[in-house]
């Protein structure tokens, strides 16, 4: 098994309109309160600005309507509603997305986004686990629970995703090593864990390729560093969890096992 690189260290991060996160009195760290909503797994952030704009939101029994408001999550008391916001339950599920939408809430462009298979269904706010471009299909995670979503995201512990992929030609086995061996792409290392050839047609080949950490369209620009077309990719697969029989455009909640799978699968931290 190759060793994971470990995760360059990210840049502080500007607040929204250009300040950083605010150090409190005391110690710890205060950041806004649209984004301690959003964090939360409440809402995404856009839409907590709306809940301060329109009263919903309290901080230590008063009205707040500044959605930069600075707060210590944890350390104040937060109400949605009248309600605290560890109230709303967690939910885990698992979509079969189908090829053709696109992994976001709203899209500037007006595409269908995979939020249209969950129409009518009364969910709370969910967010995506991870991402499919608008061509690829299968296993898509979403949560309202931002730290066990973060655990799996995290490219040095988070578990390896499976992928069938058709390709318009038929890799010999030196190729199908090299795919492991990687490549420098656009200043970033491109390589799959493991790639096994499953079929072959006359033309046309399925590989099953495993990673370890997914960058933008990092099977799509890692085969065509080697002459290879993608004509179909599907996620079958995160850690231990399968996508199974559930048929395309459905969702199901997590059961225990199907977490355990997953959770196992993640590396310490």
């Amino acid at each position: 098994m190759r060793p994971r690189r470990p995760p360059a260290n990210p840049p502080a991060r500007a607040r929204p309109g250009g300040g950083r996160a605010a150090p409190a009195a005391g110690g710890g760290v205060r950041h806004g309160l649209a984004r301690v909503l959003s964090k939360a797994g409440l809402c995404s952030r856009t839409e907590a600005a709306r809940w301060i704009a329109a009263g919903r939101v309290s901080v230590d029994g008063r009205t707040i309507r500044d959605p930069e408001f600075p707060i210590q999550a944890g350390r104040q008391q937060v109400r949605v509603d009248g309600q605290p916001l560890d109230a709303a339950p967690r939910i885990y599920l698992m979509l079969n997305k189908p090829r053709g939408l696109v992994t976001t809430v709203q899209d500037e462009q007006g595409r269908d986004t995979v939020y249209r298979c969950f129409d009518g269904a009364g969910l709370p706010w969910l967010a995506p686990v991870g991402r499919l471009d608008k061509a690829s299909e299968g296993l898509l995670l979403f949560s309202n629970d931002p730290q066990w979503a973060a655990a799996l995201m995290d490219p040095a512990t988070g578990p390896d995703k499976t992928y069938h992929v058709q390709v318009d030609g038929i890799p010999e086995a030196s190729r199908l090593a090299a795919f492991c061996a990687g490549i420098e792409d656009e200043g970033e290392f491109l390589a799959a864990r493991a790639v096994n050839l499953l079929r072959t047609g006359e033309k046309t080949s399925w590989l099953e390729v495993t990673l370890d950490e997914g960058r933008n369209r990092h099977i799509r620009r890692l085969l065509a560093a080697f002459d290879l077309q993608v004509l179909r990719l599907v996620r079958i697969g995160i850690g231990g969890l399968r996508l199974g029989e559930l048929p395309k455009g459905q969702w199901r909640m997590l059961q225990m096992e199907d977490r355990r799978q997953l959770e196992a699968a993640a590396g310490p931290g």
